[in-house]
């Protein structure tokens, strides 16, 4: 790799999945300058994803699944600090100052903030036993709890919402989960797959009530809370309470350093923010999309990993002619997607949008389906229930930019394994 001159120092502000993946990138390209990592959270970093799903489930106290190995951070010579929070940036000095008082020098920094959970306004919010779901902390004082009570409500039927009501339902809980609004996931998923969950759901015994949202909560003599009253007027009983109403980008250090911001932090096609020396990569960072044909801001591991290899090449350079630079030209990997709720795998490849031709493919009753998105006669998503193998070649055909016809999608005796790994003819 043609590389440029190795920055003194890449500060990296965040240590979830973006965040290692940037540091080992960095490594992995050849880069031998200094590495300063901060991470707020006190714990090692771990992967976020089980801690909805495997983590909840009834038994001994489940141990978060690392990241990288301890040994990772000293093998690799990174200065990782733990508890680190970044206060400010100040662009003209390339300095970020941290809460202990302490400053760092940066040639390049990557933001890598993640986003933080919305929080709900109703009345009664401050009662105990009402809950949210980001963090290491969270699960744990999530799964004992779950040992000591009998009526779980869920805010939202999104895919945190949804994974914990399974895993609470699993335990055998009561679990009503209000969802505002008329579909379940209906921001992620085609009508018809948010239906199925809908049915799958209430079939494992959650009460699933849709167009009701939260109007405010109930609570004892103790302050602990006792009960959810929907906008129907209707009252749940609840000794738990989980709120899963979806996230908001964690922008506050990009914004308050002058960095253009609009629903996450803005970035071109290398991930660098209006700031040449600044990038921004995950849950926080707005990037043009090329599948989306916009603008967007995407939550999932995939889209925090791959942007984080991107962002190192870019970092670095890649070689001449690759992009404006040196660096690598836009950011354009495949955004695919997963939730576990009980037995049900759902995998998502691409991304559909509302209008979307839908093409049904397997059985919804057998719980192994997936449905094919189409727009203008071109595949743009596959949604699969259990159904690893459609995943895979969905994957293998969006990644290569090739489709498939409604018709052969939906003819079981098509062989669409075969028809992924083939080869495009060449003219």
């Amino acid at each position: 790799m043609n590389a440029m001159t190795d920055p003194e120092n890449v500060v990296v502000v965040g240590n979830g999945q973006a965040g290692i993946q940037l540091v080992d990138s960095l490594r992995k390209e050849g880069y031998t300058g200094a590495i300063t990592l901060l991470g707020e959270e006190p714990h090692h970093p771990y992967q976020r994803p089980p801690l909805s799903k495997d983590y909840l489930a009834a038994g001994k106290d489940p141990v978060p699944l690392p990241l990288r190995p301890e040994k990772f951070f000293t093998t690799n010579d990174v200065d990782a600090r733990l508890g680190a929070r970044a206060t400010s940036i100040d662009r003209t000095a390339r300095t970020v100052a941290l809460d202990d008082g302490t400053t760092l020098a940066y040639s390049k920094l990557v933001l890598a903030t993640g986003a933080a959970n919305r929080e709900l306004t109703v009345p009664g919010t401050a009662l105990s036993g009402i809950h949210g779901l980001r963090t290491l902390t969270d699960a744990q004082t999530l799964h004992a709890r779950l040992d000591a009570v009998r009526s779980v409500v869920v805010i939202g039927a999104g895919f945190i919402g949804l994974e914990f009501a399974a895993a609470a339902r699993a335990r055998g809980l009561d679990v009503t989960v209000l969802e505002y609004a008329d579909r379940p996931m209906g921001r992620a998923l085609t009508p018809v797959t948010s239906g199925f969950f809908a049915d799958a759901h209430q079939r494992l015994g959650v009460t699933l009530r849709l167009g009701e949202g939260i109007a405010s909560f109930d609570g004892n003599d103790a302050g602990h809370v006792t009960a959810a009253v929907s906008t129907t007027g209707e009252r749940y009983p609840a000794d738990l309470v989980l709120v899963g109403v979806g996230v908001t980008p964690r922008t506050e250090l990009a914004a308050a350093a002058g960095l253009e911001v609009e629903n996450g932090i803005v970035v071109d096609g290398s991930l660098r923010t209006s700031d040449p020396d600044i990038y921004a990569l995950g849950d926080c960072a707005s990037f043009p999309n090329v599948h989306a044909g916009a603008r967007t801001r995407l939550e999932s591991v995939q889209n925090a990993t791959d942007q984080a290899r991107h962002a190192a090449r870019a970092i670095l350079g890649a070689g001449p002619g690759s992009g404006p630079g040196g660096e690598p030209g836009g950011y354009a990997d495949l955004p695919w997607f997963w939730s576990n709720q009980g037995h049900l795998r759902l995998q998502i490849a691409g991304l559909s949008a509302p209008g979307d031709q839908t093409v049904l493919r397997g059985n919804p009753a057998e719980e192994k389906f997936s449905v094919f998105c189409f727009r203008n006669g071109t595949l743009t998503a596959v949604e699969s229930v259990n159904q690893p193998a459609d995943h895979m070649a969905a994957r293998r055909l969006l990644s290569a930019g090739r489709t498939l016809t409604p018709e052969q999608a939906a003819d079981p005796d098509f062989d669409l394994k075969t028809y992924s790994k083939q080869q495009p003819a060449t003219v």
